[in-house]
């Protein structure tokens, strides 16, 4: 016999967050996409009320509250009313879960009132089927007190006579109180009436006064990624650094070679340079060659003075000194990235040696986790043929927990190339009949091989074909 689950907490202020999530306007990680639909709202909204928010509000507004709500006032007790969850799952499949459900609400009225039960919503795309109820806390009657304590004698004044005596308010009068709602004993009375409630459904009230600690949302987020994920991200940061090593790598590749190419295109500008220094020289000496032929001994002055002339301009010292200069700024640069491609050289062989320890470090990270989880080689292959299969991710998440998910809609076949519909299907990784440490994916019971031909099958015979017939055209 499993137990109940009844947990409730105030809320002041703004509810529109917790009504995106209650109504799935935002969708947690905990939450199917897939099974979204069979979620079911238990409370019919006033005319004009759209959401949670508006049927909390709603109520505050026509409850005959005489005093304004204050900013830090409790305006709602949230309640979430469920079951241990392989019950929950039994009832369920039982087809008990509608009278369940009626049977909560019932105990939600009658403990609190129907006009307080603004609100209360069904969910199902979770591990465990569960309510989700909104009570606003309007109460009547006289106030509760913390001590019963002795009755005040009445003051007098100076005079002798009492104090001006003031109408007491209505005792019966609304008014917005959750201490009334959420005292201990009263909390105490909650476990107890729902137990009995549930008790039909072979829940049974948890023991009383248990360290049992109820998780808040954000931890129970925490703790599924923790445990869901834990294993995949191992592998994806062991991965994340040998990606990183490697880009380092490349990086520094990368930059010796484009070194190599500076310094090739230096030495090349030099070579230039140098040819052009030679040829420079040449007329130089060829213009001084011709100051000792015979044909000019006997010139005239003037073409001495041209030859001079000729012999400046090929000097032009500025010409042959900026040739000069700009085949040492060259070899400045040469020995500069000749200086830069050593360097890289150094660091590629350093990056390189990291790059191994990291490798060796990460294979033997691998084999420590498929020590511990021999399995893990075949889940990696079934998320493969998953995506294969255009499953969703969060789909692939549940399925590789290695227990039943179901799903529907279009789903695609690699060996058909094409996608086939499902109303309603149960994948499953199973371990295999023949072999128990190995696992295999099953759709409906069988692999999905079978499944794809059998729908496969199926269109044929829905578009008039028979499966011979479609043989014949494919050999010919």
């Amino acid at each position: 016999m499993g137990y109940v689950v009844l947990h409730l907490d105030k809320a002041a202020g703004n509810e529109a967050a917790m009504t995106d999530h209650i109504e799935r306007k935002v969708i947690h990680p905990n939450v199917d996409p897939e099974r979204v639909h069979l979620n079911r709202e238990l409370v019919e909204f006033p005319e004009g009320v759209n959401d949670r928010t508006e049927a909390i509000r709603h109520r505050l507004e026509n409850a005959g509250l005489t005093r304004q709500v204050g900013k830090n006032q409790v305006q709602v007790i949230r309640f979430m009313l469920s079951g241990t969850s392989e019950d929950m799952k039994r009832i369920e499949n039982d087809g008990e879960l509608d009278d369940w459900c009626r049977d909560n609400m019932d105990w939600l009225k009658k403990t609190f009132g129907a006009e307080n039960v603004v609100a209360a919503t069904l969910h199902m795309d979770e591990t465990t089927p569960h309510i989700h109820a909104s009570i606003v806390p309007v109460v009547s009657g006289e106030r509760r007190q913390k001590q019963p304590g002795k009755k005040k004698p009445e003051q007098e004044t100076a005079k002798g006579k009492p104090n001006h005596q003031y109408k007491k308010k209505d005792p019966n009068r609304p008014r917005l109180c959750a201490d009334d709602l959420m005292a201990r004993d009263k909390l105490i009375e909650y476990q107890d009436t729902y137990a009995r409630a549930m008790a039909k459904y072979g829940l049974q009230r948890g023991i009383k006064g248990s360290d049992a600690r109820h998780v808040t949302l954000t931890e129970f987020y925490r703790n599924q990624a923790i445990e869901s994920e834990n294993l995949q991200t191992n592998i994806e940061l062991l991965l994340a650094v040998e990606n990183a090593k490697r880009s380092t790598i490349e990086e520094l590749k990368q930059k010796e070679q484009e070194a190599k190419q500076k310094s090739e295109q230096a030495e090349k500008q030099q070579q230039e340079k140098e040819s052009e220094l030679k040829r420079t020289e040449e007329n130089l000496n060829q213009v001084k060659g011709q100051l000792k032929t015979e044909k000019f001994k006997g010139a005239a002055a003037d073409a001495g003075s041209s030859l001079m002339d000729g012999i400046s301009s090929a000097l032009g010292t500025s010409k042959v000194k900026r040739q000069q200069q700009e085949i040492e700024n060259l070899n400045t640069e040469k020995a500069n990235l000749i200086r830069e491609v050593e360097e890289l050289k150094q660091k590629t062989v350093i990056r390189q040696k990291e790059y191994e320890t990291a490798i060796d470090k990460l294979k033997q990270e691998l084999r420590k986790i498929h020590d511990l989880f021999p399995n893990l080689k075949e889940l990696l292959w079934i998320e493969k043929l998953l995506q294969a299969m255009r499953f969703s991710e969060t789909l692939i998440r549940e399925i590789l927990k290695i227990k039943p998910v179901g799903f529907k809609g279009k789903i695609y076949s690699p060996e058909y190339k094409q996608y086939f519909e499902t109303s309603r299907s149960v994948a499953q990784i199973k371990p295999d009949e023949k072999d128990g440490n190995k696992l295999h994916l099953t759709i409906d019971e069988v692999n999905p091989t079978d499944w794809f031909r059998q729908r496969y099958k199926e269109f044929q015979e829905a578009i008039g074909l028979k499966p011979k017939q479609v043989s014949r055209q494919i050999k010919k």
